[in-house]
């Protein structure tokens, strides 16, 4: 790798990325750790890094002491892990300071977790990025020596997608004309989902779909040499027509096979992994079962509700509560789960909150059936809160002196960020 255009795309960095416009993020760093930043494309990593150049340049930092390396720059196709070092070199022949690393898409060079390790072990500030979930691997963890910390980025939450849209929420705002504002570019967000860039877009069905066709052919199919590309779209249109029921791997492969597409069971239980490893989906177990047994029967989400469109004619209710999943996620990450056994609850965080997700309980018959589930599973789980989250009712409801909060979803995650 000629060092000379490593300089140029040094010196190109450091005077591009200080003037740009930069959304603050809900993601907090530890001020002196080396960070492992990874999840699904678009969701804003690269804009994390751009956040914190401009942070440390606030801070005093002079721009000469920034290195970032986007390595999905088409100038850097033939670089190897053997060029690292050329990268190092290249720096240190334009600058006398110590630089503070900035590495970007790096899962695509074979072999980059050692230099990253030994950049840590030198003493660098380093900061990197990967949209593969095996860099979260014990493998990867092993490899890196617990010298990183580890963040997943997700898409733009609710109260983020308001920021990038320049609304600063008011003091009660719900009670002034902010609301309208507000409640329209929820609908926004409710359509399309939380990545970054859909909001210059005016196609974003088309915007979404590109990602998707990028995630899919690029990130599984090219990378794990998928045979099946017919059997692997199936399936994820099969998961979002799925999404708010349990599904096993023998219901998939027999919905796939009904539309007379031949797959075995070991190769969906692989395809699984590969949508997981992208980014595209996340498991979610029922906690009523054995451990044994959480892996045989699952749901499954997308970690961004747009997706949803692409597959779905009305998506609105598995949006509703894929959107609700992926909030719990965020606060409560590793301790969410759903309850199916004498009574179904769409999702339970252990000794603190039961959550059933109804786009609306107008009906008297929805209404009965979310309550005598939540009700049950009182009797059963310790649990402080009782929520039914809607599309937009509002009420308070009690029953025996068990008090039943229904809260409309935008107001909710509003409340909960």
């Amino acid at each position: 790798m000629e060092k000379d255009l490593l300089k140029k795309i040094i010196v190109e960095n450091q005077g591009r990325i200080p003037k740009l416009k930069i959304y603050d993020r809900n993601i907090i760093f530890e001020k002196n750790a080396n960070y492992l930043l990874t999840g699904q494309r678009r969701a804003g990593k690269t804009f994390l890094l751009y956040h914190k150049i401009q942070e440390i340049l606030d801070q005093g930092a002079h721009v000469n002491e920034i290195m970032y390396i986007n390595f999905e720059d088409e100038r850097l196709l033939e670089f190897k892990v053997s060029d690292f070092d050329a990268i190092m070199e290249a720096y240190r022949e334009l600058f006398v300071c110590d630089p503070i690393i900035f590495f970007d898409e790096i899962q695509n060079i074979n072999g980059w977790e050692k230099f990253a390790r030994r950049l840590a072990d030198t003493n660098h500030r380093v900061y990197i990025t990967g949209s593969n979930a095996t860099m979260l691997s014990r493998e990867m963890a092993t490899s890196l020596g617990g010298r990183f910390l580890v963040k997943e980025v997700d898409t733009l939450a609710f109260n983020e997608f308001l920021l990038f849209n320049d609304q600063t929420l008011d003091k009660n705002f719900e009670f002034t004309d902010q609301r309208f504002r507000i409640k329209k570019l929820f609908e926004e967000w409710f359509n399309f989902g939380g990545f970054p860039e859909l909001i210059k877009y005016q196609d974003k069905k088309e915007y979404l779909n590109t990602i998707f066709q990028k995630v899919f052919l690029g990130d599984i199919i090219s990378r794990h040499q998928v045979r099946n590309k017919y059997a692997l779209n199936l399936m994820v249109k099969k998961l979002a027509e799925s999404t708010m029921d349990e599904v096993s791997f023998n219901r998939i492969k027999n919905i796939i096979q009904s539309t007379g597409v031949k797959v075995g069971t070991a190769t969906l239980i692989e395809y699984l992994d590969h949508l997981s490893d992208s980014f595209l989906i996340r498991s979610l177990e029922n906690h009523q079962k054995k451990i044994t047994e959480r892996e045989t029967k699952k749901k499954y989400y997308f970690r961004d509700h747009g997706m949803l469109g692409l597959f779905l004619n009305d998506p609105s209710s598995r949006v509703l509560e894929t959107m609700v999943f992926n909030h719990l996620t965020r606060d409560h990450p590793g301790n969410v789960y759903y309850l199916r056994d004498l009574f179904e609850v769409d999702f339970y965080i252990p000794d603190s909150l039961l959550v059933q997700v109804s786009y609306s309980i107008e009906f008297s018959d929805t209404r009965e059936r979310e309550l005598n589930a939540l009700l049950k599973a009182k009797k059963k789980f310790e649990a402080d809160t009782l929520l039914i989250i809607t599309f937009d009712s509002e009420e308070t409801i009690e029953v025996n002196g068990t008090m039943i909060k229904a809260i409309p979803v935008w107001k909710w995650m509003l409340q909960s960020s």
